[in-house]
């Protein structure tokens, strides 16, 4: 009897360590949510470098386990090797170190070319202070709001860094639904580029851009880290290293730096951010009805971001000379999701025109546009921090 009554205590003990004994029904939701991810990044190809480490990270974070056993295998356990990885995230390292990866494996010819393209991004920045706005008016704190409103600018480091300065409370929401709506690109933004241009706008032939001189390729970063910097200097984490890296790809004598720059420490750390990212979102403390709010707030800042662009352009064309004028198509790619809103504009100026490629042209804004949201996440962080 006494035996029985001990393995009896024994199976209890082991049915309370397993997780079938510590789930919920929230473990279950987050689980299907990562499950989701995962589907969209093989079976649909969004984002894919992106969506399977969150994913992945999703459910590893929502594997249930006792607390109380002491364990420490849970991302927000000191001390556990997830918690140790997540500082990356949490003290914002990751997301310079993308930036400089991003930088080195940017081409800025087509900007440096058109130097109104500029302009482009500038305007699609509208999205992040519109979302700001909204996120006030929704309750949230300044400082919240910021955090919340980065999402506008489509840059998933830069929403990473600024919300981990301003509010860490809301880091996995944020994140999450920062690089959702990167990999929802070509579902979200065709329809309003279609619903704001007329028939005649969309076949808009654009000027073939100059040739750009490695003089002024070698000489944009320094020019622009100084220019921004001086008049954003809380920016310098994310410009600094995005500039840094283009100077590694451009000089010419560096070539071993920016490989490894573009390549082995860009995907080293995309594999980093997104599974520990994923690992944050853990049911306890994701699924809040102030997640919700942000994922709505998220897609009206994509929204806002992308017909900002696109009627910026069209208002800009009003002073351009007829032979001169932007297509308004390209008006898009001036959230930073680089390079796949340029690649949207290309698809969707193809469907009405077969023969004009608008690609080259859309990278311009579309790399402005990763400049402008890192001065406005600078902005936001000298004035909310």
């Amino acid at each position: 009897m006494n035996t029985l009554l001990t393995l009896g205590d024994n199976l209890k003990t082991f049915w309370d360590y397993t997780g079938m004994a510590n789930a919920s029904s929230g473990h279950i939701i987050m689980i299907l949510v990562g499950l989701i991810f995962i589907y969209l990044a093989i079976a649909k190809e969004y984002e894919p470098l992106l969506l399977i480490p969150i994913g992945f990270g999703i459910l590893i974070g929502n594997i249930p386990f006792n607390e109380a056993a002491g364990l420490q295998v849970g991302i927000y356990e000191e001390g556990s090797v997830l918690n140790i990885l997540y500082q990356g995230v949490v003290q914002g390292w990751y997301p310079p170190l993308i930036f400089m990866g991003i930088g080195a494996m940017t081409d800025f010819s087509s900007l440096i070319a058109n130097p109104k393209l500029f302009l482009i991004g500038a305007a699609c920045q509208f999205g992040i202070f519109g979302a700001y706005i909204a996120a006030l008016m929704w309750g949230f704190a300044p400082n919240e709001a910021g955090s919340i409103g980065i999402i506008g600018g489509a840059d998933g480091p830069t929403a990473i860094f600024l919300t981990s300065k301003l509010a860490p409370q809301l880091l996995g929401a944020v994140a999450i639904s920062a690089y959702s709506y990167m990999a929802l690109v070509p579902v979200i933004q065709p329809p309003f580029m279609k619903l704001l241009t007329t028939k005649k706008e969309r076949v808009i032939r654009m000027k073939t851009p100059r040739v750009v001189s490695q003089t002024e390729k070698i000489l944009f970063p320094i020019v622009g880290l100084l220019l921004t910097t001086f008049l954003v200097p809380s920016g310098l984490p994310l410009l600094g290293m995005l500039f840094f890296g283009n100077l590694l790809k451009e000089s010419g004598v560096t070539r071993r730096l920016a490989e490894t720059a573009r390549g082995p420490l860009i995907d080293t750390i995309t594999i980093l951010l997104g599974l520990t990212v994923g690992a944050s979102t853990q049911a306890t403390t994701f699924l809040r009805p102030e997640s919700v709010k942000i994922f709505v707030i998220g897609a009206f800042s994509f929204v806002v971001a992308t017909c900002a662009g696109i009627l910026f352009v069209k208002f800009f064309n009003l002073f351009l000379k007829k032979d001169n004028k932007i297509n308004p198509l390209i008006g898009n790619s001036g959230v930073s999701a680089v390079p796949d809103s340029a690649r949207i504009s290309q698809i969707v100026g193809l469907e009405y025109d077969n023969t004009n490629y608008l690609l080259m042209h859309a990278m311009g804004p579309n790399v402005a546009g990763v400049i402008g949201s890192a001065v406005a996440a600078g902005i936001m962080l000298g004035f909310l921090y």
